[in-house]
């Protein structure tokens, strides 16, 4: 058994690092309410341009088909947007992101290089080999100014043919306790139609000056949204799994505190009986 110096000293240990893991939950905490808000309120707006491309692929005639968003090219290379955590400590959603990432990337017939935003990501494409074509870093309550440097890339790499799919790939949210990886193809297009029974499905809209015109200037901003979502999604899943995770590793501190204190008192309590018995057994050496 450890003696009760050692004991007592491992709980200090303990104490100093359930005060770090509490802290660190409180400003995860603090911080996720207004992420999630920020995600959730951000996604009527990209369901709402998901209808209206629905419409608008009704609509379209011959010559929108050759809009380059909307053309799909035989696959030579794919390119996959990786977003993941940008810090550590977020239980186990940096490891679900990254094999869903390595699972995503083997089922690909074609090259396959990455674009990372989040140091995670990025480390785990390094470490896996696989072609890193750029790497991004958001920062805390990103804008979607942030973001328009990688729907650029994204789209210019489209444009120039130097990828023919992109996939975007990052932690949807769900609530505070659950994250899911999420693919969704960005690119190209295809066209959503709306299910029956939605509001407004079978009203004919008139687009000024015309579809074609509406397609290109709405398909970039569909783009620019889709990205800004999902790094919104990512920022509220990081968040809200590092705040589960610290405040598993306080409660987790604490049950140890428990159980060390219990033990310190029980080493205490046997070395009281011990000098007792050696102080009882002295008066009776000497009484003979």
């Amino acid at each position: 058994m450890a003696s009760i110096r050692q004991i007592r000293r491992r709980v200090r240990s303990v104490t100093s690092i359930a005060k770090v893991t509490k802290a660190m939950e409180l400003v995860a905490g603090s911080k996720m309410r207004r992420s999630q808000m920020r995600a959730l309120q951000a996604r009527p707006y990209a369901e709402k341009m998901h209808e209206v491309l629905g419409d608008l692929a009704k609509q379209r005639g011959d010559e929108d088909q050759a809009h380059p968003f909307m053309v799909a090219r035989l696959p030579q290379h794919t390119l996959i947007l990786f977003l993941g955590p940008n810090r550590g400590l977020a239980g186990g959603l940096p490891s679900n992101m990254n094999r869903r990432a390595a699972s995503f990337a083997l089922e690909q017939e074609t090259p396959v290089s990455f674009v990372t935003v989040g140091r995670k990501g990025r480390d785990f494409v390094v470490r896996a080999g696989q072609p890193l074509l750029a790497e991004f870093t958001m920062p805390d309550c990103p804008d979607l100014a942030d973001t328009l440097a990688v729907s650029r890339l994204i789209i210019d790499e489209y444009e120039t043919q130097r990828a023919d799919r992109v996939f975007l790939l990052y932690p949807r949210f769900i609530n505070t306790a659950m994250q899911a990886p999420a693919v969704r193809q960005l690119l190209p297009i295809a066209p959503v139609e709306i299910e029956d029974g939605t509001p407004g499905r079978d009203i004919d809209y008139i687009y000024e000056p015309d579809a074609a015109e509406v397609f290109a200037q709405l398909l970039p901003r569909y783009i620019e949204m889709q990205v800004y979502q999902a790094v919104l999604e990512s920022e509220a899943s990081e968040l809200s799994a590092r705040m589960v995770a610290m405040r598993n590793a306080t409660d987790a501190a604490n049950e140890m505190i428990g159980t060390l204190t219990l033990i310190y008192n029980k080493a205490r309590q046997e070395q009281i009986t011990g000098e007792l018995l050696d102080i009882v057994g002295g008066v009776e050496a000497m009484k003979a």
